[in-house]
């Protein structure tokens, strides 16, 4: 029989969601899985340790100390595999043994069987609930271990008898029971293929694990039936944590979304998990216990009762030795063996066993061939006696290993304690702590020792530790309510919203649910309460699976031993692992992440790694570790789910390489975040900024509820940086001999991004699916000629639709939209929801100004000022003329639009008191530019520019129309320009390097980019770019010789105003808004003034922007609406309140970073980021 190890456990396409999972295989979790498997439920046990056969237990010293690992938590330090069969814990004066392997400790106990005693079942502890079925689950268990009676008393039990037999208060109850098989004859157990024991012989080597498989251990027994009920059984598989899954906790991944419906996440590492409905704790009372402590650290609400309860069952040990009885306490190996005679050899471990009238129990037990003797003599107990040492056990020792017959004998005693005991865990060391009860009868206890050395003869050696326990108990004790327990008396964990609430689906079933001492081997009182939990486990778990239809979502379970061939990750490929340290502040809070990365190098062809314009899966992993922002939470967030991409493919942005974290955070409070992260590198001036994009992290933090990730509480923004010094240690942090391969692949990434500057996907193929203009409202182009004579348009839209106010005084004013320099930011026939259709929903009558820019005679007055002076004008006294002389207009602009209204309002063409209120995007009477526009301003480009158009000025943008060698050359230079996007439309290449980027791609759906590129912009007309040069220079609205002839008059501004900018700067910076919003607050104190920055966007995107209706729109809209309710009479009869911040002068919170220090900045990061590369270069090739 075959079992799958924790490597072979999550390979890809391996099945890893089960209907209920079993964290361990001791007298409790065997249970659970036998009777959920033969329930018909799909079910895998996880065990810690391995598969042990009949010949790999210990059998002599050396192979012993090899099967143990110590622990000794007061010094914190251990040694010893981490599978070792036997784990010994010493904290303080204490020590606590422990089994490890399949089978847990029914592979190495003595297999006494023992009815639970009335005593403990009386006891106030104990539940009451257990009592109505016990005897059934008594007899349940018992009939499952094949427990026997030893079939001859051996000469160790006479001899006790007759010393303790003279010692009044004790009694030698009946024989006893064994889960050991003595049969020899009986045939109906005897078949090979059901896994029954070999028959016993008597070698008294029980406790070193049997050499001969006589013992009827829980993986010959329980586990057997389950496998061949289909149960999938792994060891080597040590779970850390159990967390409970939300329904939509995760929505990006796949893994993750084919497990989201699932309860329950059972880790068993920082990357690896497996998913179920039902989880069944039963590591035993360390194990169980300790896993709750860490699924409390990440969320799971316990009870304050956890780890308390604890109980060492009363457990005592002491060694007798140099009897001068013949006691035949010592194991014998295979060649005594067949020298020996069945009836006189040691016989199996424990086979008498005293009861004393004071409570505790003394059995008498032969001393394994493997167990190192030393340890009973004078190391682990209080040493010596006068006049021997040492080095007269050595030679008593050798005596022994001569043939000369030693009369040594273990004395183990049981009995009840106080069950005081308590675990803790130690966060810093991730270990489990413990304080051993109290034992009143500990005096006793030694007094009765002593009294049967007196009569054996020998020396006494008492353990020098105030507890030596191998029956641990409590820990996650089960009661009526929270306040009093972990669990119910069906196992079921209390959540603690109130007292008698219970986690769906975790159960608890081992030897950390008897909540007070037992008083004799506990093994069959486990076994029975276990068999009690699996009851309503098994009810519970079918009836939520006939509520559930896909509740089976896989295969169907096949009744037959799984053993199939998986392979290991490994297998395909080596995980690349290193930390990543970064620190910053997320919503202006200092935050640190501590993540340790996990980057699957598969076996990839050559095609695929040199191919740049596909992801490579070796740039994509997961991420643990956890996040400390103390403002938010005093403990650590955990990181419960991470996922990484270091090179995520965008087809809105080909030429930019974005690096994507996305991680779920859970938090001992129960909170729960979800952190998302990235790393944005554009190829600008061949990686100027390279450095900082590389290694600053763009984070949204969002608290969400606990019952559906949608639902989002807080949201913050912030950045997180990796220092140069952090850096180098991740490079050095990097394991797996796939390290250099993914290097190779990182590095070609990056040169790709920076360098060759290749894009790894494309737009071109992008058609629209509908006609655009099918389903826009209907509208009327109004022809209208300007005072100097140019023909301009008007389009108009009439409210047809919407909440219309019938009342004449009440109806929605009409509202003026104004472009900017060429491309089209209201009218967006491509989308479902722009800034038109926004209007006419709210019931005003919208218009559309297209000023002379958008015309084709380049020749003609061609100035913003122009647009100033006379198309605004236009388009006003024709609204005027429709709707009579006292209407008033909304007016909203953007850009260049928004500096032609103030050139009217401020230069007196339009008279503001006919402006019901002003809304600007990315614009006002100032207009401050980033750094690199103003570097492009400084440059001779446009007067290169039109000296090279000549007379035309227009430059033809469609790839379709015919342009002439000037045209060609000036189109080739704005395509080489540096820009912070690129794109694969040749149009929107040529305008970005014109321009500037005028929006992020991100922003802008396929549609818009498509129409705006392939449809809507024909020819670009450059004739007003010499006074927009000198505005821009200027930094405000300028005459067209460059004089201040316009901010002189404040006074022309009597009117509310709402200015907007993009947070993440493109062109215009925030100090636009910010400063024109501090100008009217000073002179127009009177009027309601606001200013916005919306964080995401850049310039034009404001308003084409997939998520402009949402984010920008209701501030226009409101901003309207308020200045609407303002012209009634109540209104203005109210006193007005926007006196009170006219003059709050404090800094802009979104100053641009630019400028010349931005600049100077860029070279150093450049040059470290230079530095970083030549030392990576180095790395991969030494």
């Amino acid at each position: 029989m075959e079992f799958r190890r924790s490597g072979e456990c999550f390979a890809e396409g391996a099945c890893n969601d089960y209907d209920a999972v079993v964290i361990g295989s001791g007298y409790g979790g065997s249970v659970a899985a036998c009777r959920l498997a033969m329930g018909g439920l799909r079910v895998c046990l996880l065990e810690k340790g391995r598969k042990w056969e009949a010949q790999d237990f210990p059998t002599d010293t050396s192979q012993m100390l090899s099967a143990v690992r110590i622990e000794h938590r007061t010094f914190g330090v251990s040694f010893g595999p981490k599978d070792a069969l036997y784990q010994v814990c010493r904290h303080d004066d204490s020590v606590a043994a422990m089994a490890c392997g399949l089978g847990g400790g029914s592979l190495v106990n003595a297999g006494v069987v023992v009815p639970t005693p009335a005593r403990t079942r009386r006891n106030p502890k104990w539940p009451k609930d257990w009592e109505k079925d016990w005897e059934v689950c008594e007899a349940l268990a018992s009939t499952m271990l094949r427990i026997q009676d030893v079939p001859i008393k051996f000469r160790n039990a006479k001899i006790m008898d007759e010393a303790v037999g003279e010692e009044t208060g004790f009694k030698n109850p009946e024989p006893l029971k064994l889960t050991v098989n003595f049969d020899t004859e009986d045939q109906m157990y005897s078949s090979k293929k059901l896994g029954k024991a070999d028959s016993c012989q008597a070698c008294g080597n029980c406790m070193s694990g049997c050499p001969y498989n006589a013992k009827n251990s829980t993986d010959k027994t329980y586990l057997l039936s389950a496998i061949q009920a289909g149960c999938d059984i792994r060891t080597a598989c040590e779970v850390q944590y159990v967390f409970r899954n939300l329904d939509d906790t995760s929505e990006v991944d796949e893994a993750i979304c084919r497990r989201k419906s699932r309860r329950w996440l059972v880790f068993l590492n920082e990357f690896e998990c497996m998913a179920s409905d039902f989880v069944v704790l039963s590591a035993g009372v360390f194990g169980t216990t300790k896993i709750l402590f860490q699924s409390q650290m990440r969320g799971l609400i316990l009870s304050k009762k956890l780890g308390c309860g604890l109980s060492c069952n009363g457990n005592n040990v002491a060694y007798l030795s140099r009897s001068r009885a013949p006691l035949n306490a010592c194991g014998l190996d295979r060649k005594k063996l067949s020298e020996v005679p069945f009836e006189e050899r040691p016989g199996p471990s424990i086979t008498s066993s005293y009861i004393s009238s004071l409570g505790f129990t003394i059995q008498s037990a032969v001393i394994p061939i493997a167990f190192p003797w030393l340890l009973f003599k004078g190391i682990t107990t209080y040493g010596w006696p006068i006049g021997y040492s040492i080095l007269d056990s050595i030679v008593h020792k050798v005596k022994h290993l001569f043939g000369q017959p030693s009369q040594d004998m273990v004395l183990n005693v049981i009995g009840y304690d106080n069950g005081d005991g308590k675990l803790t865990f130690r966060k810093d060391a991730n270990e489990i702590c413990f304080q051993p009860p109290s034992d009143p009868l500990l005096a006793r206890k030694i007094e009765a020792l002593q009294r049967i050395t007196k009569k054996l003869g020998g020396i006494l050696f008492m353990s020098r530790y105030r507890s030596t326990s191998v029956h641990l108990l409590g820990g996650c004790c089960s009661s009526s309510d929270a306040s009093s327990g972990v669990c119910n008396s069906n196992g079921q964990v209390f959540d603690t919203l109130n007292l008698t609430t219970v986690y769906p689906g975790l159960y608890v079933c081992d030897g950390s649910l008897i909540p007070c001492s037992v008083g004799i081997n506990p093994c069959l009182t486990i076994a029975t309460a276990a068999e009690h939990v699996s009851k309503h486990l098994l009810q519970d778990a079918l009836d939520y699976k006939s509520k559930d239809v896909d509740f089976v979502r896989g295969k169907p379970v096949e009744k037959k031993s799984l053993v199939r061939s998986w392979k290991s990750e490994n297998s395909q490929g080596t995980a690349v692992l290193f930390k990543e340290t970064m620190r910053g502040h997320v919503g202006g809070l200092p935050c640190a992440a501590y993540l340790k990365l996990k980057l699957n190098v598969r076996t990839t062809s050559e095609k695929t790694m040199g191919d740049f314009r596909e992801p490579n899966p070796i740039l994509q992993g997961k991420v643990s570790g956890h996040v400390m922002c103390c403002a938010i939470e005093m403990d650590k967030l955990y990181v419960i789910d991470g996922q990484v991409d270091l090179c995520h493919v965008d087809i809105k942005t080909p030429y930019t390489q974005y690096m994507h974290y996305r991680l779920l955070l859970a938090a001992s409070s129960g909170s729960r975040y979800i952190l998302e992260g990235k790393k944005v590198m554009n190829p600008f001036l061949l990686g100027l900024d390279a450095w900082k994009d590389s290694t600053t992290l763009h984070v949204v933090l969002r608290k969400i509820s606990q019952h559906t990730s949608k639902e989002v509480m807080i949201s913050l923004k912030g950045k997180l940086h990796i220092s140069m010094i952090e850096l180098l240690k991740s490079l050095f942090s990097m394991s797996g001999s796939g390290k250099m391969k993914f290097l190779h692949i990182l590095l070609q990434s990056l040169f790709r991004t920076y360098i060759s500057q290749v894009p790894r996907a494309s737009q071109k193929g992008f058609t629209p699916l509908d006609p655009y203009q099918n389903n826009y409202p209907r509208s009327t182009l109004h022809e209208i000629r300007t005072e100097d004579g140019i023909i301009i348009s008007c389009q108009q839209w009439k409210c047809n639709q919407g909440p219309q106010r019938q009342e004449e005084g009440n109806k929605p004013l009409p509202v003026l939209l104004i472009n900017g320099y060429a491309t089209e930011s209201y009218c967006l026939p491509s989308e479902s929801n722009d800034l038109v259709r926004s209007l006419l929903h709210q019931g005003h009558e919208t218009w559309l100004l297209q000023t002379r820019l958008l015309g084709t005679n380049s020749s003609i007055n061609m100035t913003v000022e122009a647009i100033g002076m006379f198309d605004i004008p236009a388009a006003i006294n024709k609204i005027s003329e429709l709707h009579g002389e006292s209407v008033k207009i909304h007016v909203v602009g953007h850009c260049v639009g928004g500096l032609a209204i103030h050139i009217a309002l401020m230069g007196g063409h339009v008279f503001y008191k006919r402006i019901a209120s002003l809304s600007c995007t990315n614009s006002s009477m100032f207009f401050k530019l980033t750094a690199w526009s103003k570097f492009k301003l400084w440059l001779p480009l446009i007067p290169i520019s039109m000296a090279i158009l000549g007379k035309d000025k227009s430059l033809p943008l469609f790839q379709t129309l015919k342009a002439s060698s000037r045209q060609k050359l000036l189109k080739a230079i704005a395509r080489a320009m540096p820009r912070y996007e690129r794109c694969t439309y040749d149009e929107c290449e040529v305008l970005s390097g014109i321009f500037g980027n005028a929006f992020w791609h991100q922003n802008v759906s396929h549609k818009v980019h498509h129409w705006m590129n392939k449809e809507y912009l024909p020819r670009l007309n450059m004739g007003a770019f010499s006074h927009l040069q000198k505005i821009c220079n200027a930094g405000f609205i300028v005459d067209t010789e460059g004089r201040n002839t316009y901010l002189i008059h404040p006074e022309r501004m009597g009117l509310p105003t709402l200015y907007i900018s993009g947070g993440r700067t493109l062109l215009v910076t925030p100090q636009t808004s910010f400063l024109a919003n501090k100008y009217m607050k000073l002179h127009q104190p009177g009027f309601r003034h606001k200013r916005v920055v919306i964080d995401g966007f850049g310039h034009s995107d404001l308003l084409i922007g997939e998520d402009s209706s949402k984010k920008v729109f209701p501030h226009i809209l409101s901003h309207i609406a308020l200045a609407e309710k303002e012209n009634t009479a109540a209104f203005i009869s109210s006193e007005r309140e926007y006196q009170k911040d006219a003059l709050s002068w404090v800094d802009d919170l979104y100053q641009d970073e630019g400028g010349f220090w931005g600049c100077i900045s860029s070279f150093i990061n450049a040059y470290s980021f230079f530095c970083c590369f030549i030392v990576l270069i180095a790395y991969f090739f030494s």
